[in-house]
């Protein structure tokens, strides 16, 4: 890895011939796949595991979740930072490999503090692949005719992996127990650092380097606090919601709950159709308004899941659902990079951390709301979770807008704000 050169040294060169274009793209694509395969195998079962195998109170359990969420925001706002001055494969392939490494400690750790200490560090840096892979594509396609359509087909093939792994894990689970799937996702994500290796390394068209980005003009801390607000609201809403939702399935509308794989599969197929969807939006119109578009069709999924009465309302309400995350996903990865460029690592970590703080904070709410409250009203709170989100976003948007007319240029560096 010593020897990888520093992207800003090298000459841009244009995508000018389709078939090395595509086979860039695809090799990109393959790396999403892989890691989302990876990461979806086991990340599922970690709370059973935990709970079932290692022998942790649901308190330990809560922590260990958090301290992995936790790892993954330091590390990646670390390594995002660290991105934008000299672009690299390396802290995708060193994600990937301590990612390997940790889940291979599993098979033989127990302990509450062991476990600990694992969630922190070599689990929590898988996270950091995720923004890695949609910075790296950022940077390698640059403003090629390509590059419009890549975060929303990288989008959904992360999308399709998440469809996909959490089936294979439990077939894995049920033949060689936990240590198998354990195994199992440490050597996927050794597969996954093997495709990020032979990602060519070359800056796109209309790159500029981090130097010259030091002159630009600042952003103004408030509208990328306002946006990355929204975003985290947005995730809250729908981790509390999927929370929620087994409860009154099964409790409310008195449904088996296998209807719940049905629905979460119908979710995730939207989520992959949407998502490559939006690759035929032309770049012209922007995405200011597609994320807090996303955002309040979150609201309307749950406004008519609290509406339905069977399996036909509450399949409706899917196909809201997966369009939002897919247009959130994909449009909004997208918008941070467009605001904060050149800075493209700091932007898809700043996306990405958003989500995972949003993750950490479902929990809590949702408890806390069906303790107190039906579980219609707690779906209800949950929707206007995500129109707050919504309005977070609009607001930190229509800010940046402002600012853009005021001073007859676009800001593109984002200053000392780290979140």
């Amino acid at each position: 890895m010593g020897g990888e050169k520093d992207l800003r040294s090298e000459r841009p060169v244009a995508f000018a011939e389709p078939m090395r274009g595509r086979r860039v793209f695809g090799t990109l694509l393959g790396a999403v796949l892989v890691l989302g395969i990876a990461d979806s195998l086991s990340q599922p079962y970690l709370a059973l595991f935990a709970a079932v195998e290692a022998g942790m109170q649901p308190f330990q359990v809560g922590v260990l979740a958090s301290a992995t969420g936790l790892g993954g925001i330091v590390i990646s706002t670390w390594l995002g930072h660290r991105f934008d001055r000299a672009p690299t494969r390396f802290y995708i392939v060193l994600a990937c490999l301590g990612g390997a490494a940790g889940y291979a400690l599993l098979t033989v750790t127990r302990g509450f503090w062991p476990l600990l200490l694992l969630s922190l560090t070599l689990l929590g840096v898988v996270a950091v692949a995720f923004p890695q892979l949609f910075a790296l594509a950022r940077q390698v396609m640059g403003d090629s005719e390509g590059a419009r359509w890549a975060a929303p087909v990288l989008r959904s093939g992360w999308s399709l992996a998440w469809a996909l792994g959490p089936l294979l894990g439990a077939l894995i689970l049920a033949r060689y127990s936990f240590s198998g799937l354990f195994w199992a996702s440490a050597a996927v994500l050794l597969g996954a650092a093997l495709m990020v290796l032979v990602v060519p390394m070359k800056v796109g068209p209309g790159q500029v380097t981090a130097t010259e980005a030091v002159a630009r003009v600042p952003l103004p801390r408030a509208p990328i606090v306002l946006l990355t607000l929204g975003v985290a609201l947005f995730f809250t809403s729908m981790i509390a919601g999927s929370l929620v939702l087994p409860f009154y399935v099964t409790d409310e509308l008195d449904l088996p709950a296998s209807r719940m794989g049905l629905l979460f599969s119908a979710c995730a197929a939207v989520e992959v159709v949407v998502a490559l969807g939006l690759a035929l939006i032309p770049p012209d119109w922007g995405r200011a308004w597609l994320v807090p578009g996303g955002m309040l069709l979150m609201t309307g999924y749950f406004a008519i899941t609290m509406l339905s009465q069977d399996l036909t309302g509450l399949l409706l309400g899917q196909i809201a659902r997966g369009a939002a995350i897919a247009v959130v996903g994909a449009a909004g990865i997208v918008y941070f990079q467009d605001v904060m460029a050149p800075a493209v690592g700091r932007a898809t970590t700043l996306f990405s951390n958003a989500t995972t703080a949003g993750v950490l904070g479902a929990g809590l709410l949702a408890g806390s709301w069906l303790e107190v409250f039906s579980y219609r009203w707690s779906l209800a709170l949950c929707g206007a979770t995500a129109l707050l989100g919504a309005v977070a976003f609009a607001w930190g948007g229509r800010q940046l807008s402002n600012q853009t007319e005021d001073e007859g240029t676009r800001p593109v560096e984002p200053g000392p704000l780290v979140l």
